[in-house]
């Protein structure tokens, strides 16, 4: 079909995206509004379902990452790490690839930390908030390289 003129897409949001990768970025976007949800629920001070809610985007994300992300990553960007990283769709993957790894292990530690007694006592946290505002910084960050990767390999 490309041969005759017309576009073929496979994604539903007007790209050359795949479909797979249209529903990644709508849900990471999804994930990325729970998480503001979750941090108004700790200002209402309602933590059994801040922790609940931000618990479920923290593990569902790991999912995402392991089975969709990290096997993207490894086929499209990492044979070409160092050689290619000056170009804009190598250097962006990267980055969203090691700010995003950053961000899910802090999301981990907090999950760890805060909600569970699994940690030794001199691992637990004291400073929840501080932890908490500074990965949610840090998620919506990486949200946001993960957008311009997006634009960047399939517009």
């Amino acid at each position: 079909m490309a041969e005759l003129g017309v576009s073929v897409k496979e994604g539903f949001l007007g790209t050359a995206a795949p479909r797979y990768a249209d529903v990644v970025l709508l849900l990471e976007m999804g994930m990325g509004l729970a998480l503001l949800l979750g941090a108004v629920l700790a200002r209402q001070k309602r933590f059994r379902l801040h922790a609940w809610s931000q618990g479920a985007v923290v593990v569902l994300n790991l999912g995402v990452i392991l089975l969709l992300m990290a096997p993207s990553l490894h086929s499209r960007v990492s044979p070409k790490i160092p050689v290619k990283l000056g170009k804009p769709f190598y250097a962006l993957a990267t980055a969203h690839a090691a700010l995003g790894t950053l961000a899910e292990i802090a999301a981990l530690y907090i999950l760890l930390a805060a909600g569970t007694n699994i940690l030794p006592r001199r691992w637990r946290m004291t400073r929840y908030k501080l932890w908490m505002r500074s990965v949610l910084v840090l998620w919506w960050l990486v949200l946001l390289l993960g957008l311009a990767t997006y634009l960047r390999w399939y517009s």
